[in-house]
C-alpha cells in the first residue's frame, strides 16, 4: 500500500519492504495517536521482516514476540518537557521526531492503538540515534 491517503491505522505503515515505512504515518494518524506529556516520547517499534534470510515464513507469534523485544523505533512525537533540563542534557536533545533511535529491550510502557502498538519513552531511555532499524540485530 503506497497510497497515504489510504492509511487509516498504524498496522497498514508495516510493509514486507521496508518492514516498517515511517512515511506512511500520515498528519491524520499521527494526530489520532497520543501525545506523549512532560518529558516523554512516543515511539513506534520496529517490526522487522516476516521471514528469515533463508525464506523461511516466521509465525505472527514469532513476530510479535520480536516487536515486543525489540530494541529500536521511530520517534513519532516528543513530549513539551522533553530534553529540557540543560543539567542532564547539555549538548540538547538527543533525538527528535522522524529519527531512528535505539533503546533498551524491554523499556517504555507498551500499548495497543488502532491497529498496532506504540511505545512511550522517557526522553533518558534513548540509548543511540541510528540511520536504518536493518542495522540493528535483535537477538
Amino acid at each position: 500500500m503506497n497510497d497515504t491517503a489510504n492509511i487509516k491505522k498504524l498496522d497498514d505503515t508495516y510493509q514486507e519492504t521496508p518492514y516498517l515505512n515511517p512515511e506512511l504515518v500520515d498528519k491524520g494518524l499521527l494526530d489520532r495517536m497520543p501525545t506523549p506529556t512532560g518529558w516523554r516520547l512516543l515511539i513506534l517499534p520496529y517490526r522487522g521482516s516476516g521471514q528469515t534470510e533463508g525464506g523461511i515464513v516466521l509465525p505472527h507469534e514469532v513476530i510479535e514476540k520480536n516487536q515486543v523485544s525489540t530494541q529500536v523505533g521511530y520517534v513519532l512525537k516528543v513530549g513539551p518537557l522533553a530534553y529540557d533540563d540543560k543539567e542532564k542534557f547539555p549538548d540538547g536533545a538527543w533525538c527528535k521526531p522522524k529519527d531512528w533511535v535505539m533503546f533498551a529491550r524491554y523499556a517504555g510502557s507498551r500499548f495497543q492503538i488502532d491497529g498496532g502498538e506504540v511505545r512511550i519513552l522517557n526522553d533518558d531511555e534513548v540509548l543511540a540515534t541510528i540511520l536504518s532499524p536493518e542495522d540493528i540485530k535483535n537477538v
